[in-house]
C-alpha cells in the first residue's frame, strides 16, 4: 500500500501517482472512522477546480456516507474558505476540501476542516492520519446509492451575506480606478464577481481570467511574483486600482499595484491589522515564523500583544480557538480575521483592503508607506523556493546550519532563532531563513532586509551556501 504522508495542511500527491481514487478512498475511511470517534454526524465535501476535482470529492463523499455520515457535497468547485464557513453554517462535525492550494497543476489534496468552521488542528490531523497505513482498500465500506445518501448544496448566498456583516460593502463604491479580480484559474473564479452583484455594487470587478483551469492558465496557482506576470503587466500602465489575486483555492492573497508593483503578503497583513485597529478590533495579534518584522512593530505600537508560531495555518487556528485573537497570518498569504471564521480567507481579505483605500482615498503603496514611516523600519521581502530531487540534500542543508556561523552572505550573524527551520538574524536590520516544505522536496529561503538589492544579495548567497553543501554532499 501506499505510504500517505499528512503535512501542515493535510495530504498532497501528484494525480495518478499516489493521489488515486484507492488511496482518496483510504483516506476517506479514516475521516469517517475519526468523525463517528467523536460522534459527528454530518460532514461538508467540497473541491477546487483540479483535475478529477468533482470525481475525487464524490468518491470521497461516498465514502463518508457509506460509514453512516450525513454527507453534503458541494454542487461545484467553491473556495476553501466557503467550504469552510459551510460547515460551521450547516452545523457539521467537519468538513473535507479536496485541493492542493497552491501547488503546482499535477497535484491533488486532501484537507480537513474542524466543526468550528476553519483549518483543522494538529490534535485533529494527527487523530486522523496515524490510522491510514493500516487501512487497505479492502477495509473501505462499500457505498450502495438505495442505503446511502449524498445530498448537494450551494453555500454562496451564505457566504455572502456573511461577508457583508464583516466589511463596510458600501465603501467600496469609492474606490478609485480599476478593480480586477486574478483567481488564477481556481476555485475563486467568479466569486468575488458574484459578491459584487449580490451586494448591487455599482462599482465594477473584473475577472483578469473568467473560466476555472485545471492548468491554472500555465502557472503555479500560488499569488506570489513570479506567478502574476500577467497581472503586472496588465497594473503596467494604470495610475490607480489594484489587482488582487487568490491562489488555487481562494485562502490566500497577494495584490498588484499601479505601476505593476507586486504588493506581497506581509504588506497585506500590516494593512489589514491598521484596518482592523481603526475599526476597534481588540485581540492579540498571531503570526508564523516567516511573517516580516514589520507587523510586530505595527502590533506593538497599536497597543497588541504579539504570539509567534511555527509555519502552518493549523498553528494559528489553535491561537484563535483559545480566542482574543484580532489577526492571524502566515507569509505565504494566508490570514484570518476576529468577526469571521477561524480561517484564511483571500475573498474577504480582498473586501477589507477595498475598504481601507476607499475610506483613506489613497492606494496600497501609499498606506503601506506610511506604516514603513510609523514603525521606523523600510521592507523589501524575497523567498527562493529551491526545486530538488528528494529530500537528503534538504537535511545536509539544515545539518549544515546547526554548525556555528559567524557570516551568511558577507552579513554577520547576530542570532538564531529555531521555532520552525532556522531564522539566521544579520546585521543591518535583516533576516534569512531557512525551512524544509512539509509537501514537496523543496527547500524555501526567506530573506527580509531594507531594500531590494540587500534581499537580491543576501538570497545569492544562501543559494551558493546550498550549493557548496550540494558539492560536499556528492
Amino acid at each position: 500500500m501506499d505510504t500517505l504522508v499528512f503535512g501542515t495542511d493535510g495530504w498532497r500527491d501528484i494525480i495518478g501517482d499516489k493521489f488515486t481514487f484507492e488511496n482518496v478512498s483510504r483516506a476517506s475511511q479514516a475521516y469517517a472512522d475519526y468523525l463517528r470517534s467523536q460522534g459527528a454526524k454530518t460532514v461538508v465535501v467540497g473541491h477546487d477546480t483540479r483535475f478529477n476535482g468533482d470525481r475525487f470529492a464524490r468518491r470521497a463523499a461516498e465514502v463518508l456516507a457509506a460509514n453512516g455520515l450525513k454527507v453534503y457535497l458541494s454542487n461545484g468547485y467553491i473556495p476553501t474558505p466557503a467550504l469552510s464557513f459551510a460547515v460551521k453554517h450547516l452545523e457539521a462535525g467537519g468538513g473535507l476540501m479536496l485541493t492542493a492550494s497552491h501547488n503546482p497543476p499535477p497535484y491533488h489534496g486532501f484537507k480537513l476542516k474542524g466543526p468550528y468552521g476553519g483549518t483543522a488542528t494538529q490534535a485533529i490531523y494527527q487523530a486522523m492520519s496515524e490510522p491510514v497505513p493500516m487501512i487497505s482498500y479492502e477495509d473501505v465500506k462499500p457505498f450502495h446509492a438505495k442505503h446511502h445518501v449524498v445530498e448537494s448544496f450551494d453555500i454562496r448566498e451564505a457566504y455572502y451575506e456573511a461577508l457583508t456583516k464583516l466589511v463596510d460593502v458600501k465603501q467600496i463604491e469609492k474606490v478609485k480606478g480599476e478593480i480586477v479580480h486574478e483567481a488564477m484559474g481556481g476555485a475563486g473564479t467568479g466569486w468575488l464577481s458574484g459578491f459584487f452583484s449580490y451586494a448591487k455594487l455599482s462599482k465594477a470587478i473584473k475577472d483578469l481570467h473568467e473560466h476555472p483551469d485545471p492548468m491554472f492558465y500555465g502557472v503555479n496557482p500560488e499569488p506570489i511574483h513570479q506567478n502574476l506576470k500577467e497581472a503586472m503587466d496588465y497594473m503596467r500602465d494604470k495610475s490607480e486600482g489594484i489587482v488582487l489575486a487568490t491562489d488555487g483555492d481562494a485562502d490566500r492573497l497577494g495584490a498588484v499595484l499601479p505601476g505593476g508593483v507586486f504588493f506581497n503578503s506581509h504588506q497585506i497583513f500590516a494593512v489589514l491589522l491598521k484596518v482592523l485597529h481603526q475599526k476597534g478590533v481588540k485581540g492579540r495579534v498571531v503570526k508564523t515564523f516567516t511573517v516580516s518584522r514589520v507587523v510586530e512593530r505595527l502590533a506593538a505600537q497599536l497597543g497588541y500583544d504579539v504570539t509567534e508560531t511555527p509555519v502552518g495555518f493549523k498553528y494559528i487556528v489553535d491561537a484563535m480557538l483559545e480566542g482574543q485573537v484580532a489577526i492571524g497570518g502566515e507569509e505565504s498569504g494566508g490570514i484570518g480575521v476576529a468577526g469571521h471564521i477561524p480561517e484564511r480567507d483571500g475573498m474577504a481579505n480582498s473586501l477589507l483592503l477595498l475598504e481601507a483605500m476607499a475610506q483613506s482615498g489613497k492606494g496600497m503603496a501609499e498606506l503601506f508607506s506610511e506604516i514603513e514611516a510609523q514603525v521606523g523600519w523600510k521592507h523589501a521581502y524575497d523567498r527562493l523556493d529551491l526545486h530538488l530531487s528528494g529530500n537528503e540534500l534538504k537535511d545536509a542543508v539544515l545539518a549544515s546550519l546547526k554548525n556555528p556561523l559567524s557570516h551568511i552572505s558577507n552579513r554577520q550573524i547576530e542570532s538564531v532563532e529555531r521555532l520552525d527551520g532556522i531564522k539566521l538574524n544579520l546585521s543591518g536590520n535583516a533576516w534569512l531563513m531557512f525551512r524544509a516544505s512539509g509537501t514537496e522536496p523543496v527547500l524555501r529561503i526567506y530573506c527580509e532586509a531594507a531594500s531590494k538589492d540587500e534581499v537580491n544579495q543576501i538570497l545569492e548567497g544562501a543559494n551558493a551556501f546550498v550549493e557548496n553543501v550540494s558539492l560536499a554532499s556528492v
